[in-house]
């Protein structure tokens, strides 16, 4: 397996080294300043060597082990995206749901699915494979025509460096989803170096960090790139950064005493003088108080220098913004931290934190839901309900305030467009209905009154019931000429 590996990183590195058949010449450059492309300044010095630190697994597993922002980057975002887990859309009985939480709390099934989400980040690929009883050769193509009730047994998660291995066959069927990835999967013991397992792809949960262009997945065995290979720099930073301000606490305050002829006590004087000198220097150190008071002979000087951190927390907090940005979680979340700054709330750096998540559910989680799902399905009800679908909960949910807020605004609108006959009722109480799910009003419009109510404007609501409404009057004039009429 490792000499297939360097093969394939070989022609990885040749296609990536190698020259392009033409080059363009329209970079601006200017040689005599020594500024732009082929000159000779700092930045053209740079260069972005092709580290892959994916394949370093020491270095990944003593990062996670050792550094809790490390740690804090692999579980925030899954923790998040399973929070509030996902709610089933077919029309089920309550029973059914009940079932469906009970073979899940048996299967330990969002434990499973966080694990290899953790595995995936931390080393770029994990798998989850699919236990099913009675199922031992799993290098069968998955039948959920023989998934009986009862035979869910969960998942068992590997990641890409113990156990479990891609072969080189890949699918090539383009209806299927892993069209274009390994058809099969060896399990193996590494201790032992024995195959315990040969698993068809249909039977695989993936678990990949960040995706990778088709030439480097085929480099990275058809895994993706560790999250720790994108921050790890970041990291490298802000741990030096963190360790120097430490360092600093102790040259808070140093004492220092002038002494004459230091020099040559230390280079040209004999043993015998320079322990005598040691001992001196201990005992005046025995005899400092705990206020700093220092006995010296008279004649001899002694300074006190103080080391200000002025502008430390700047840098300090630069540094973690440079992190939160490279892991894409807010400071607040990755460094467990309150806003700060002039009217800081966070809200708005949260939002768009959970509207990320949101993508991530709908990208990441549910496919791998909905391979699961006609599994479980099946084994916790005996047969796949008719449009059996799956919605995820927002992650950000306003306030009472804001949702109070909400519902009036958009009744108002509502009612405008019905006040200028813009909609008829039906379609006015159907726009009020529709804001049930958001604001939890208008949910007991019933189906009658929004059928009773269709053609109805409301300038002919207003006539049924006043037959003089619309009608115009003209007052008469008032003739006050004295006289009688």
């Amino acid at each position: 397996m490792s000499r297939k590996r360097t093969a394939r990183r070989t022609g990885a590195d040749t296609k990536q080294t190698g020259k392009a058949s033409s080059e363009t010449m329209d970079a601006f450059s200017n040689p005599a300043a020594r500024i732009g492309h082929g000159t000779m300044d700092l930045l053209n010095a740079t260069e972005y060597p092709m580290t892959r630190l994916t394949g370093n697994y020491q270095l990944l597993t003593s990062l996670y082990r050792d550094n809790w922002i490390v740690q804090n980057i692999i579980a925030t975002i899954p923790n998040d995206m399973i929070r509030k887990w996902y709610e089933i859309r077919s029309g089920i009985s309550p029973e059914y749901t009940e079932q469906m939480g009970r073979l899940e709390r048996r299967t330990q099934i969002r434990k499973k699915i966080l694990l290899g989400m953790y595995w995936g980040r931390l080393y770029g690929g994990a798998a989850g494979i699919l236990l099913i009883k009675g199922q031992n050769d799993l290098s069968r193509p998955l039948d959920l025509d023989t998934v009986m009730p009862g035979s869910f047994l969960g998942m068992q998660i590997l990641d890409r460096w113990n156990g479990v291995y891609p072969e080189g066959e890949l699918v090539t069927d383009p209806g299927d989803p892993d069209f274009g990835l390994p058809a099969y999967y060896t399990i193996r013991d590494d201790e032992t170096g024995r195959m315990a397992a040969r698993v068809h792809h249909s039977r695989v949960i993936r678990f990949i960090g960040r995706e990778l262009p088709w030439m480097e997945q085929v480099t990275e065995l058809y895994w993706g790139e560790s999250e720790i290979e994108a921050v790890y720099s970041e990291v490298v930073r802000r741990d030096n950064v963190a360790g120097n301000i430490a360092a600093l606490t102790f040259r808070a305050n140093i004492n220092y005493m002038e002494t004459e002829g230091l020099d040559q006590l230390l280079g040209t004087a004999n043993t015998e003088m320079q322990r005598r000198f040691w001992n001196l220097m201990a005992a005046q150190s025995v005899m400092e108080s705990n206020f700093g008071t220092r006995v010296i002979n008279k004649g001899d000087a002694i300074h006190n220098t103080q080391y200000t951190f002025t502008g430390l927390p700047d840098v300090y907090d630069r540094v973690m913004m440079d992190v939160a940005g490279a892991a894409r979680t807010p400071v607040t979340k990755l460094f467990g931290r309150s806003p700060a700054g002039l009217n800081a709330t966070g809200e708005s750096d949260m939002q768009n934190y959970y509207d990320y998540i949101d993508g991530l559910r709908e990208t990441e989680l549910r496919g791998i839901l909905e391979r699961l799902l006609p599994v479980m399905a099946l084994s916790a009800w005996g047969e796949i309900p008719a449009g059996l679908d799956i919605d995820f909960p927002p992650m950000w949910t306003p306030d009472a305030r804001e949702i109070a807020e909400i519902a009036e605004r958009k009744t108002n609108a509502v009612l405008a467009a019905y006040q200028n006959d813009l909609v008829d009722s039906a379609t006015a109480q159907q726009e009020l209905q529709a804001m049930a799910d958001e604001t939890g009003m208008f949910s007991k419009i019933l189906d009658e009154s929004i059928e009773a109510g269709r053609g109805k404007t409301y300038t002919s609501s207003r006539m049924m019931a006043d037959p003089l409404a619309g009608l115009e009057f003209t007052q008469a004039p008032d003739h006050d000429d004295g006289e009688d009429i």
